[in-house]
């Protein structure tokens, strides 16, 4: 099967992430619609429900490097979270452990990124974490 010019696959992403995920609990976009190596993302997640995270907004910046999708994004909060993933001094989060990330490949996306951290705001060890004041930022 024919390699997916960089380009064409951010085009591909653009497009998706604009119409909104599924339920619209995750979204994303170029950061400047101007910028045309489509490096700079916002990621937007709306926490899951019957969580701490319920009805929270939060912001995250994703890094489409040169190399991408080869090469996995780098995502960081802008809205401040606590979670086991999240450096609680930058707000980037590590992708060693983050399962996604860890175990990326090009089929992967930004919105399985986005949809991945949602789903661990959810789980069992994360849903009850104790969180900052909501609307702080890193």
């Amino acid at each position: 099967m024919a390699k997916v010019p960089r380009n064409f696959r951010l085009l591909e992403e653009l497009e998706k992430g604009e119409k909104g995920i599924g339920d619209g609990s995750c979204s994303y976009g170029l950061e400047d619609g101007d910028d045309i190596l489509m490096s700079n993302w916002n990621g937007t997640i709306i926490g899951p429900g019957h969580t701490v995270h319920e009805n929270r907004i939060y912001s995250l910046k994703i890094t489409c490097g040169d190399n991408y999708p080869d090469v996995r994004p780098d995502v960081q909060f802008i809205s401040r979270v606590n979670l086991p993933f999240v450096n609680q001094e930058n707000g980037k989060v590590d992708p060693n452990k983050l399962h996604v990330l860890l175990n990326w490949s090009r089929n992967l996306s930004i919105e399985n990124v986005l949809v991945e951290i949602r789903k661990e705001m959810g789980s069992f060890n994360n849903r009850k974490l104790q969180q900052p004041q909501e609307g702080s930022t890193f």
